[in-house]
């Protein structure tokens, strides 16, 4: 099986999977856009007929993160030379934990209906729609924040459903 671990930053930082409040305003992100679907009664594709994972990473897990790696700047080294190297770190931010699309979207019909943006008998099956994998993506994607952990001493940890029972409550406060 193949897998992919994200390795590209964002000012020294890289973001997995972003899920959490004020997330689904922005479009690209999946709670939005699922939600979105949802609750305009459209069909959602979910690839790999299901078994795709992905690391999906609580918005406030992310921010933790970032502050932490803020309080402490990297140690300043000399190259072989002795000249300054610039300092520098990579660190992933992410739930190092892939978990199954099909799984997300379920969870996520649940906490819609549960924060009553959708109605008591929301028919999820109705609203699927199983489709292959599409080209050039792959099965499973997750950070390595071993990094992190190392030298933070964190790891984030905010469960799939509290995450998306978060973002379901501030959809519903949002979309009012």
């Amino acid at each position: 099986m193949r897998k992919r671990v994200r390795e590209t930053t964002d000012g020294g930082l890289g973001y997995n999977g972003k899920r959490g409040k004020r997330e689904g305003r922005r479009v690209s992100e999946a709670g939005g856009v699922y939600s979105n679907k949802l609750v305009k009664g459209e069909t959602i594709k979910i690839f790999n007929y299901g078994n795709c994972k992905r690391d999906f990473t609580y918005v406030d897990d992310i921010v933790e993160g970032v502050v932490r790696v803020m309080k402490k700047a990297p140690d300043k080294k000399n190259g072989e030379d002795g000249l300054p190297i610039p300092p520098y770190a990579v660190y992933n931010i992410g739930n190092q934990n892939p978990e199954n699309l099909l799984d997300f979207v379920q969870i996520l019909s649940e906490e819609l209906v549960r924060a009553k943006v959708l109605p008591e008998d929301y028919d999820f099956e109705a609203h699927k729609e199983l489709v292959p994998m599409q080209p050039g993506d792959v099965p499973v994607t997750y950070a390595d924040t071993s990094a992190l952990e190392r030298d933070f001493g964190y790891k984030p940890s905010t469960s799939l459903r509290t995450g998306l029972r978060n973002f379901a409550e501030w959809y519903a406060e949002f979309y009012k």
